[in-house]
């Protein structure tokens, strides 16, 4: 009984805490909005990094048996919050950490299902249109070659990351694919926001919904960790039945 509670009082505490993380992220990207400055950026980007932190250490403590999937996802939420600061300093520098971050997500999907040829299918689904995009519209202006290449190279790796996240929604629907899916496109839409306020010269709104929906996708990723626990289990049972 004494067990019960305690588990009852740690998963209550941990809730407790993401929703104080989470609204703590949200009022930090509300206040970059609204004043700039670097350091409330990475601020708020350290606040979903210690979100994830939190919800991996629930996982770790509350025994269960596969930590690699929350891992991972720190691992690229880390990756992110490098990306998010160091863009400011050196955009191309930022586009690789974020990269990299995206290449970690990938990984970590692949943990919640098998990876598959078909998830390249659902990634150059979504890639195709972006690279047209990318290189026959007009209004961009990359100033050469190289910033280009590295748009149409990071477009690929996010359209993979996406489209494994969508591959896994479509061969197991439950809460933890949908909330993943829904933090991975909305990260794919802030940084097309970001493509057209660089490269595109487009008004001060597509800067403000580039933030708007870039600090809530990592937060629904980091929120994410915290559904792993249910899921392991009912791999589990689905073992023993086998």
């Amino acid at each position: 009984m004494e067990k019960t509670k305690k588990f009852i009082d740690l998963k209550t505490l941990i809730l407790l805490i993401n929703v104080f993380l989470i609204m703590g992220v949200l009022l930090g990207d509300i206040c970059y909005i609204s004043l700039g400055g670097l350091l409330t950026k990475g601020l708020t980007s350290g606040i979903f990094v210690l979100l994830g932190i939190a919800n991996v250490v629930y996982i770790f403590v509350s025994k269960n048996k596969s930590i690699k999937f929350p891992l991972i996802m720190l691992t690229g939420l880390v990756f992110a919050m490098l990306g998010d600061i160091i863009l400011n300093v050196e955009f191309i520098v930022g586009a690789i950490l974020f990269a990299i971050g995206h290449v970690f997500y990938f990984v970590a999907y692949c943990f919640l299902a098998k990876f598959k040829w078909i998830d390249l299918l659902f990634g150059l689904a979504i890639f195709v249109p972006s690279l047209l995009f990318i290189t026959l519209v007009p209004m961009f202006d990359f100033g050469g070659a190289l910033m280009e290449i590295v748009c149409v190279v990071y477009a690929l790796i996010i359209s993979l990351m996406v489209g494994k996240a969508l591959s896994n929604l479509v061969r197991e629907k439950n809460l933890q694919n949908i909330l993943i899916l829904i933090g991975s496109i909305l990260f794919f839409f802030s940084d097309l926001m970001l493509l057209l306020n660089v490269f595109g010269a487009m008004p001060k709104a597509v800067d403000v919904l580039c933030l708007a929906t870039y600090y809530p996708a990592e937060c629904i990723l980091a929120f994410a960790i915290l559904m792993h626990k249910d899921k392991t289990l009912n791999e589990t049972k689905a073992v023993e039945k086998e």
